[in-house]
């Protein structure tokens, strides 16, 4: 797919810059000719950026706190576009019941400034598959699961999933406000991001037996979603959600793969964490049926020229 509109023209947010998905954001959008306000919660992460542009005018690296209103508009200043992922505050590291107050809020505020900034043509907001996945009624699905499903927050409260409480009350908040102030959002369903210092304890992996039982334990590349980031806010057909992976968890063998990938990395982990770990002795024999589709992204990247 061509890009519908000059990239040499177009500047564009990443925040927050300094995770895994932003940083490689970051990288890529330069090398497609992008104008990139780089937003960062941390002193010292603008480091992460030094040398990767040629041209200092192409890069312009911002400390955007997502509690922080006006320092948020201050990077969105002259934006046509925002690529938005949450990383939680260096002080508060683990999701539990109290993340999703947090997460709400910035989302609400960042939407907020970009019904704000008159520049802005497209927002694309970054979720998770958590907020896919999570249903009582789940087993008992005839169709597929897509992104036109939530997760049930009572549900995910009740079995203390704050990942996918998190994500579907930020995804729904941002949601309703870009609706009520007509901005064009979508968002990126992503499955779990399959880093080089991916441990035990990430938050998405509670409930991982049991999204393998159900068939829709699902990973993705760095560079697969980075690439979805880009088509989606290129093309302009793009709408509502997309539900992002390249890979599905489903045989014992992928299992026991990612659980001896996980468990070197966990070191003295305590038993609570590691049962939320796909041990391959609690997973079932052979091959688990695909029960979640991601068709719609799959279709609009199919012509996509990274």
């Amino acid at each position: 797919m061509a890009p519908s509109f000059d990239t040499n023209t177009q500047t564009v947010c990443v925040m927050d810059a300094s995770g895994h998905l932003g940083f490689n954001l970051v990288q890529r959008l330069l090398q497609r000719g992008y104008t990139v306000h780089a937003s960062l919660q941390k002193y010292g992460d603008e480091d992460l950026f030094n040398g990767i542009s040629t041209d200092s005018n192409k890069l312009k690296i911002f400390r955007s706190d997502p509690f922080d209103y006006h320092s948020i508009i201050e990077a969105l200043r002259g934006c046509s576009g925002l690529f938005y992922t949450f990383e939680p505050p260096h002080d508060q590291q683990n999701y539990d019941e109290y993340m999703a107050d947090v997460e709400v809020r910035a989302a609400h505020n960042v939407l907020e400034a970009c019904a704000q900034t008159e520049t802005m043509d497209k927002v694309v907001f970054t979720s998770s598959a958590t907020a896919v996945v999570w249903r009582e009624d789940r087993k008992s699905m005839e169709l597929d699961l897509d992104e036109r499903h939530w997760s049930d927050v009572n549900f995910c409260r009740k079995f203390k999933l704050w990942h996918g409480v998190s994500k579907t009350m930020a995804e729904k908040s941002a949601w309703a406000l870009a609706m009520d102030r007509g901005v064009n959002m979508v968002s990126i369903n992503a499955g779990l991001l399959m880093t080089h210092d991916l441990t035990i304890q990430h938050p998405y992996l509670r409930g991982a037996a049991e999204m393998y039982e159900d068939g829709v334990f699902v990973t993705v590349d760095l560079p697969f979603l980075v690439d979805a980031h880009i088509c989606v806010y290129e093309e302009v057909s793009s709408y509502g959600r997309y539900l992002c992976f390249n890979h599905i968890i489903n045989t014992q063998e992928d299992a026991v793969q990612l659980a001896q990938k996980l468990t070197p990395a966990a070191g003295s982990s305590s038993s609570s964490s590691s049962s939320q770990s796909p041990q391959s002795g609690d997973l079932g024999k052979g091959f688990i049926e695909q029960k979640i589709s991601n068709k719609k992204l799959n279709k609009l990247m199919v012509n996509f020229e990274a």
